[in-house]
């Protein structure tokens, strides 16, 4: 079983369930397949399963790893972004929504993807390497954001949590009362949730 998985807290891990995205940090894995690095790149993407029929070799010798999410806001709490090349659509849409949603930065159109991912990447890992969450109030978060409970990721989704597991959600259960909950999504890509872009979903087991 190959660790090729990835949590809402940005781990890679080993697990038999299959995810329904495809993403990219570079090449990861050494010539026996296991991972030597978190990342290689500063553009985590997220890409289709399929595309214009092309097959790979998983953890192929030189070429970039291959890494799978249960679904879009999996990725996205694990600091990823659409791809420009398989989702061209939705990466317009995403970086739309995103400069839309964080004005402070004065980004344009004509901005490159890069100078986005240079704030994805400080907001989703240290420079110890660590998985960066920050506190907020737990009112008015977009559908698709993620939380952290006793260290746990749990989706939110219509003003209820559910825990995520590589094989799907729990049940869901009330929002937490206490005034401030821990984010694992980054503040930027919430910051395009509420700015129009509304990520896919997968509550069924």
């Amino acid at each position: 079983m190959l660790q090729n998985r990835v949590d809402p807290q940005g781990n890679i891990i080993r697990t038999s369930a299959r995810g329904a995205w495809m993403g990219n940090r570079g090449q990861l894995h050494g010539k026996g397949k296991e991972i030597l690095r978190p990342f290689k790149l500063q553009a985590w993407i997220t890409c289709l399963l399929q595309f214009k029929g092309w097959h790979r070799q998983v953890m192929a010798p030189n070429l970039y790893t291959e890494l799978f999410f249960l679904d879009e806001a999996t990725a996205f709490a694990a600091g990823h972004r659409p791809c420009a090349e398989c989702r061209r659509e939705d990466y317009k849409r995403f970086k739309l929504c995103w400069i839309k949603g964080n004005p402070v930065y004065g980004f344009t159109e004509k901005t490159s993807i890069r100078e986005i991912d240079q704030v994805l990447h400080a907001e989703r890992i240290d420079k110890q390497g660590n998985k960066v969450t920050f506190e907020t109030r737990g009112e008015d978060l977009p559908d698709g954001t993620f939380i952290q409970l006793d260290n746990k990721p749990y989706l939110l989704m219509h003003n209820q949590i559910f825990m995520w597991t590589p094989y799907g959600y729990e049940t869901g259960q009330p929002l937490p009362s206490s005034s401030a909950v821990t984010l694992l999504t980054p503040k930027s890509t919430i910051n395009a949730f509420r700015a129009g872009y509304a990520p896919q979903i997968t509550l069924e087991k």
